[in-house]
């Protein structure tokens, strides 16, 4: 089917019309034979007729003069044959076609009633005619006689007269039908210059031009598209703004290491001849360069799970497993140093469509997180369970946990829920760009409370969730 508008209405206007015009077209037919075959049968009557009032008794016999005007009644420019029959009630011809058939409804001599006519269609000489039976009656000294007329003709004029009445009021309808798509082809075309205004106005827009579209021209039906498209604006002017925002405080979280370094390095160089100073001062240095490349990496991977495209990710499966069980070996030396227990429940497999890359820096990030805001002594699980429908995979720890006023807001760049605490504030922001990637979900619970000196400890379980590979290929 055509993805064009004007033609698709066109066809809606067109199929009706044409379906209207076939069925009054075969009405208007139907009419018209009906019409012919009246004038037909009135004609062949009217000769019947004349025919029969010049029989009469002649020294008692009877006898048929038949009279010119009851063929010439017939005369046409179609070159129709006339066929009549002028007999007794002993079946003694008196005129007219020796073999002419009477048909199986026309009046028997001993059956009629007087001016009684029968109509028939017949065959006679390879040539179909229309016929007619009447019938007189004839009295002589007591006697009554019954005489059949029978006359018939060729329906060449009938046809004639039924294309005659039929044709020019089916090229009017098909004319009319022809008018009436031209004139919707017309209006069309002006009455859909305001969207292409539309289309035109968005097309020669700045990028960063987001103001609302005008809806004051618009038709009626065109105003929620618009209307639509002025929210989309509006959203999409809010996340400029975001992103913004997103750079202002990136740069100024950039900012802060790079001005320590800076010191740092000046610091070192005015006391090259104190060693320890020196090696103080370079081993800060070290560290707030790391902090920095640990940011500037953070960064660049949101900026990746920001612009990830899920029907662009790789069709092949990957294993949540295997890509739980690599970042669980990779984060054990960084788990055994802050003294936590980081521990694994790993299904033997859990297949899902993604992006591997992704998905090892989602589970890394909620392991990391983990561990690190999780006291000394604590524990840190890993699980990855999957069936027919669903991927799960939790993070669970028995650490100080979020309010659960915090939780919503963990999500944003940036947001700590605690000043004092470690790390760039961007892996749970990755984190939720990268299950919406998926298309997936994520939640944030409170754990259980801690046993022990833990006890007023809540503890965390992030809980994220994907379609199976083989849910998504059904």
């Amino acid at each position: 089917m055509t993805s064009s508008l004007r033609i698709r209405l066109l066809w809606w206007l067109l199929v009706p019309l044409a379906i209207y015009v076939f069925v009054t077209g075969k009405a208007e037919y139907d009419n018209a034979r009906r019409t012919a075959d009246l004038v037909q049968d009135n004609t062949l009557l009217s000769s019947a007729r004349m025919i029969a009032g010049e029989v009469e008794w002649a020294d008692g016999m009877l006898r048929v003069d038949i009279p010119p005007a009851a063929l010439e009644i017939f005369a046409s420019p179609y070159g129709d044959q006339v066929f009549y029959n002028v007999s007794v009630d002993d079946d003694r011809l008196l005129a007219g076609v020796p073999d002419f058939p009477l048909g199986a409804s026309a009046p028997s001599s001993a059956s009629a009633t007087h001016d009684t006519p029968t109509y028939y269609d017949a065959e006679l000489h390879g040539a179909s005619i229309r016929a007619i039976g009447y019938v007189r009656r004839m009295y002589d000294n007591g006697a009554t006689r019954r005489v059949l007329v029978s006359v018939g003709k060729t329906q060449a004029s009938r046809d004639a007269m039924v294309r005659e009445l039929w044709r020019p009021q089916l090229v009017r309808q098909i004319e009319m039908m022809l008018l009436a798509v031209a004139l919707a082809c017309i209006g069309l075309t002006f009455e859909l210059r305001p969207l292409l205004k539309v289309k035109d106005e968005v097309m020669d827009r700045d990028p960063m031009q987001l103001e609302p579209l005008r809806v004051d021209r618009l038709h009626t039906e065109l105003r929620p598209i618009v209307d639509a498209i002025n929210q989309c604006i509006a959203r999409l002017g809010l996340q400029v703004a975001a992103q913004r925002r997103f750079i202002a405080d990136a740069a100024h979280q950039l900012r802060t290491p790079l001005t320590l370094l800076d010191t740092q390095l000046q610091y070192a160089r005015q006391h090259r001849e104190l060693e320890p100073s020196l090696g103080e001062a370079l081993a800060a240095m070290q560290r707030s360069n790391r902090s920095m490349v640990g940011l500037t990496n953070k960064l660049l991977l949101l900026a990746q799970a920001e612009a990830a495209d899920y029907t662009r990710l790789a069709n092949e499966p990957v294993d949540l497993t295997a890509i739980a069980k690599d970042v669980v070996e990779d984060l054990a030396l960084f788990a055994q140093n802050r003294g936590i227990d980081l521990g694994a429940e790993l299904d033997a497999s859990a297949r899902m469509i993604g992006h591997e890359g992704l998905l090892s820096a989602l589970v890394s990030n909620l392991a990391e997180n983990a561990i690190r805001y999780t006291q000394p002594g604590g524990h840190v699980t890993v699980a990855v369970h999957g069936d027919a429908a669903r991927v799960t995979l939790t993070v669970s720890d028995n650490g100080p946990g979020i309010p659960a006023e915090a939780r919503s807001r963990v999500f944003e760049p940036f947001y700590r829920a605690s000043a004092d605490t470690e790390g760039t504030g961007l892996g749970l922001a990755i984190v939720r760009e990268i299950v919406q990637a998926h298309r997936g979900e994520i939640a944030l619970e409170a754990g259980e409370k801690a046993a022990g000196a833990l006890g007023d400890a809540r503890g965390l379980t992030a809980r994220v969730t994907f379609a199976a590979a083989s849910a998504k290929a059904a």
